[in-house]
Formats: C-alpha cells, structure tokens, sequence
C-alpha cells in the first residue's frame, strides 16, 4: 500500500462486458483519474459479468487489461475477491492484471481499525437455492468438469446460466436477495472487527449497527450499470477513526 496517497478505494460489481463498451470506458477512465493516485485499489468482487475461465482471450476487454497495465505504471496496488460472476479467475489473470487474488473474507487494518472486507453473497443466507448453486459451482469436480470443455460450450452454458437467474431474480422477494442481518451480527461477533465493506446486493448505503455491545459500520458498495460507485477511505488519518466517503463516478 502506497503510505504517501491520500486514499484507499473500493469497488465491486462493474460487471464489466464487451456488450457494456460504456462503462468498460468509464473504469479505463476511473483509473486514469482516480486510482492511480491511490494507496491501494480493492475489486471486490463480480468484475465483469462473467469469466469461463483464464485461457478466454477475452476479446473485447483489451481495454481493461490496457487500465490494469496503467496502475503498475503507478505503483498502485490492486486487490482482487472473487465474485458469484467470476470466481474463476485464477493465477494467469492474476499476473495478466498485475493484481493479488485475496480470499472472502479477508480483514484488513486501516488507521488501526479492523476491517473485513467480503464480496457479500454469502450473507444472503435466505437464498438457499443460490447457496446450494453457489456450493455446487464452487466445487473442485464441478470446476472441473467446467474447464474442461470448449471455451463455445463455456459460453452457451453460461448463457444458458444467466438467463435462469435472471428469470427466478425477477420473481424472488427483494428480502431474499439481501443480506440476512443475524449473519451479520455473527460476522462482526466472530472476526471482532469494527467495519464490514461488501458488494453483491447492489444496494449501496451506511449501516450503523450494535453488536455485542460495540457501535460497529457495514458499508455497501453500489453498481456499476448506470455509474460508477465507490468507497474512498482516507489514508493520512492517524486518529484512530475511518475517514471515509461512498462516492458515484460518472
């Protein structure tokens, strides 16, 4: 982490495709402008819409690679958790994109305050269908038998993957599809930490929260459909508290 910027950004969600040309310029132009002057970026999760795996050239991304290429010309150091969308990304992006794959959870320690940083769904512990899809997907043998087909059967499976869930999305309770608040309160009981930075349920906000007793923060990182959205956190505050800011990037 760069100690000499003034900040610490986080995003999550752009859901970056080559059918999305707009906002793949809006992030080339987020890093022009903002993150290479930052400490440290963090990408928490569901980059891009979808990833079959590292040997697709991802054609139509060149510019996304172009704008990692620019934040190891600056020295900034990238972060990166997988997401529902592409937690196939593996060791050869990693060195493509010059950025460090970190585990969900992962706790961090900004102006001396514990911070657990996660992509979010697995809070959503009410979507017991999407839970057992998501245990399934994740599976060595189901890994696997994925990556061993062709990259045009990779793609018409997820093809075929998206649209399902955009069909049962459509008819699910909004309360399912958001976090569960007692898996909240567990995380903050185990990891002892002060703040929770998330994604997924694409419901960006401040939540103020009690737990064991102790005034504890969660904060939810917005989408990147209409605009960008991100978590800037002060890096020069040695008070002790976090300085920190959800901003939109348009």
């Amino acid at each position: 982490m760069k100690a000499d910027h003034p900040e610490i950004l986080f995003i999550s969600d752009l859901h970056l495709s080559p059918d999305r040309p707009h906002i793949i310029k809006l992030f080339s132009r987020f890093v022009n402008e903002r993150a290479i002057y930052a400490g440290a970026l963090y990408i928490l999760g569901d980059f891009f819409e979808y990833w079959i795996g590292d040997d697709d050239p991802a054609d139509g991304l060149e510019s996304v690679f172009t704008a990692f290429d620019t934040l190891k010309k600056n020295k900034t150091p990238v972060y990166f958790m997988h997401g529902n969308r592409d937690f196939l990304i593996g060791s050869d992006f990693e060195q493509r994109a010059h950025c460090q794959i970190i585990p969900d959870p992962q706790t961090i320690t900004i102006n001396q305050q514990a911070v657990v940083l996660m992509h979010g769904d697995s809070l959503c512990t009410k979507d017991i269908k999407y839970q057992e899809f998501k245990t399934l997907v994740r599976s060595e043998t189901w890994q696997k038998m994925f990556t061993e087909k062709t990259l045009a059967e990779r793609k018409s499976i997820v093809a075929s993957l998206r649209k399902t869930s955009q069909s049962e999305t459509s008819i699910k309770d909004e309360v399912i599809m958001d976090v569960d608040r007692q898996a909240v309160e567990d995380l903050f009981h185990t990891y002892k930490n002060n703040y929770l930075i998330h994604g997924h349920t694409h419901r960006p906000d401040i939540h103020q929260l009690t737990v064991d007793n102790k005034a504890v923060t969660r904060i939810v990182l917005g989408d990147w459909y209409e605009k960008g959205s991100l978590l800037s956190i002060s890096n020069k505050d040695d008070t002790g508290d976090l300085d920190y800011k959800l901003e939109s990037f348009q």
